[in-house]
């Protein structure tokens, strides 16, 4: 009893010295109210456990190891605090006082950590009890059987009319009047490595268990559906004879970002410092070596660039909005191309490979632990949330699915209808869920090819095979990748020689994990648009618009705009700048008016269709010519708008 007492008294100069006693005495004023009768009272302590370490050691162990100890613990002592304080003087017994501890964190130990790849096992103690009754025992009126809820335990393991009076032994009989039920959610909660085995990059044998995590009261709502977070809880078995449950109650929920390494290797470090003298030119030199076990360099290298470009733009900014860039190549040898992409998305900090087969969105099921509640899971794309979701060719598709993508891709978000009638709810629920990803996508022309040419068709377009027109325009970067007939370029950029030297003397050693480590230090940059950039951008979508609205009755609409000002910013953080120059914009530009030619033709502004790379990059000489052409593309660009977009002659010089 002495050992109680004392701990009892550590646990009062704790709350006195962590202000929880103050707390305690606000969260008890809104129950003062005449309207607020309740047979218990509700209180959340917060508990650092280095702190009560700190106060009574004993405590500490107490608090980490049974925390139900704990509990009730805190529960006596905030019981007396109250009548001595006289803070509440509706509550006359102890169990009238629920006291729920918030742990602020464990501590970084393996026995605080739960690996959800070995489950723990343990086996209570189960012993006969025999007892009596006692029809005038003290505790048969007033507050002082009262049932709460224990962590991990389910709703037949609380509500159930078996419980016994602790002195007489005598059955309990419910008051039904004062029973409040709070707000139980259930999550089926995965470790995060578990995705890379959706990437379909990494193969292993490993298989991932899923545990169920209970959030109630307060907690509720507070994760989403392909998110990541750190979590705090308790585990605990239910045992419903012959089964056992195993669980866990949350105690707190935090999200939680894993940390990326993001350095510039001393290769890239060495190769920017040699490319300082052009802004295209690090892109082009990254683009060339990308994926060479892939796609050797000189092939695709606008699609190996607008990839990159995707991965580095796909991020979460300070207002929690998220930036992605979708793109659909066409291409009549799609096995290389969706393997490039397939071997981009392990660059990316979250991927997903699509089967066709497989749920995109989100589906129902009935709840397995006997609630009749509906579960949602989670379909590749909200999965990849933060990432990439690639769907491989659109040609293995269903109608119908292909709709439900144009449908997401249009509106940034996907619905779910549940039945409220079969899942046990009064009424239907329609519930949305935000995209937030970008889509990787194929179409095949290898039929379309063999087809004649429409007489109707338009200089410029080209045969997207089973994509609708409408869900080309909802992508936002379409690119044509062309098949160059099986010759593969010989050269490369170590043959430029320079001074004696190799101009690019590294760029051969560059890994995946260099290129990983970019991206990351890429998407970490914060960069501002230049006037010069603004001005270009602002232009271009004006005078595009004003031309392909008159005469091609075409509407441009402003994602156009959102989408130059993405290109353009990426190609700056790719190129480790953080000023958006005149330069970005025109990459930025030659990618969108390619886009736009593919669905809808050409324009007054006349670019070859491998404008960005308009020839073999074979060294030095290379790297000059292309410099060269973007240079007159970026006059043409500037000639375009000064002739097309209104006003443009107040910020367009003509020279």
């Amino acid at each position: 009893m002495s050992d109680i007492w004392s701990l009892k008294e550590s646990v009062l100069v704790y709350l006195d010295r962590s202000g929880g006693l103050q707390r305690l005495g606000e969260d008890c004023r809104p129950f003062n109210e005449p309207q607020q009768m309740e047979a218990v009272y509700r209180f959340c302590i917060s508990v650092n456990p280095s702190d009560v370490i700190e106060v009574d050691p004993e405590l500490g162990h107490c608090v980490l190891q049974d925390p139900l100890t704990a509990t009730a613990l805190f529960q006596s002592v905030c019981f007396l605090a109250i009548k001595t304080l006289s803070l509440l003087d509706k509550i006359h017994t102890e169990s009238q006082v629920n006291v729920i501890l918030k742990f602020t964190h464990l501590p970084p130990f393996p026995e605080y950590s739960l690996d959800l790849c070995t489950f723990p096992r343990g086996n209570g103690a189960m012993r006969a009890g025999l007892h009596g009754g006692d029809d005038e025992c003290p505790c048969s009126a007033g507050f002082h059987h009262i049932r709460v809820h224990a962590p991990g335990a389910t709703e037949s393991a609380t509500v159930r009319n078996d419980f016994i009076c602790r002195i007489c032994g005598s059955a309990l009989k419910e008051d039904v009047k004062f029973r409040v039920l709070g707000d139980k959610q259930l999550v089926e909660m995965i470790h995060v490595r578990a995705l890379d085995l959706l990437s379909a990059h990494q193969q292993s044998s490993l298989r991932y268990q899923s545990v169920t995590l209970f959030l109630r009261d307060e907690l509720c709502n507070s994760m989403r559906i392909g998110r990541l977070y750190r979590v705090l809880g308790i585990p605990a078995h239910v045992h419903q004879w012959p089964n056992i449950t195993w669980s866990v109650e949350a105690n707190s929920v935090k999200p939680w970002e894993p940390e990326y390494p993001h350095a510039v290797s001393v290769s890239f470090q060495q190769l920017l410092n040699a490319t300082s003298s052009s802004r295209w030119r690090f892109c082009a030199v990254l683009s060339h070596c990308f994926a060479l076990s892939v796609a050797p360099p000189g092939l695709y290298s606008t699609l190996k660039l607008a990839l990159l470009l995707s991965l580095v733009q796909n991020r979460v900014d300070e207002r929690e909005t998220f930036h992605n860039l979708d793109l659909l190549a066409v291409t009549t040898d799609s096995l290389v191309l969706d393997r490039l992409m397939a071997y981009s998305l392990q660059l990316a900090r979250r991927a997903v490979r699509h089967q066709a087969a497989g749920e995109m969105f989100a589906s129902l099921s009935r709840d397995g632990l006997g609630s009749g509640s509906a579960n949602i899971h989670a379909g590749s794309s909200l999965l990849a949330t933060g990432g990439v979701c690639m769907l491989g060719d659109l040609g293995g598709y269903r109608k119908d699915k292909l709709d439900a993508i144009q449908s997401a891709l249009e509106s940034g978000s996907v619905s779910l209808f549940v039945p409220g009638k079969k899942y046990g709810e009064d009424a239907d629920q329609q519930i949305s869920f935000p995209v937030l990803c970008s889509f990787w996508a194929l179409a095949d022309q290898s039929d379309a090819s063999k087809r004649s040419l429409r007489a109707d068709a338009v200089l410029g377009t080209v045969d997207l095979g089973p994509v609708s027109s409408q869900l080309a325009d909802a992508f936002g970067l379409i690119l044509q990748c062309r098949d160059v007939g099986g010759e593969q370029p010989l050269h490369t950029l170590q043959q430029a020689v320079h001074s004696g030297k190799p101009l690019y003397p590294s760029c051969w050693d560059f890994t995946t994990q260099d290129y990983q480590e970019l991206l990351s230090h890429a998407q970490a940059l914060r960069v501002e648009m230049s006037p010069g950039a603004e001005r270009m951008l602002h232009g271009y979508y004006m005078a595009s618009r004003r031309v392909r609205t008159q005469r091609q009755g075409v509407k441009i609409s402003v994602a156009s705009i959102k989408l130059l000002i993405s290109l353009s910013e990426a190609h700056c953080k790719l190129s480790l700048r953080p000023r958006v120059e005149e330069e970005d914009a025109v990459i930025a530009v030659l990618l969108c008016e390619n886009s736009v030619t593919l669905k809808h033709g050409a324009s007054a502004l006349i670019i070859p269709p491998e404008s960005v790379f308009p020839c073999d990059l074979k060294g030095v000489d290379g790297l000059q010519r292309r410099d060269d052409i973007l240079e007159d593309l970026q006059q043409n660009i500037l000639r375009f708008i000064y002739t097309y977009a209104p006003g443009a002659g107040s910020y367009i010089t003509e020279e």
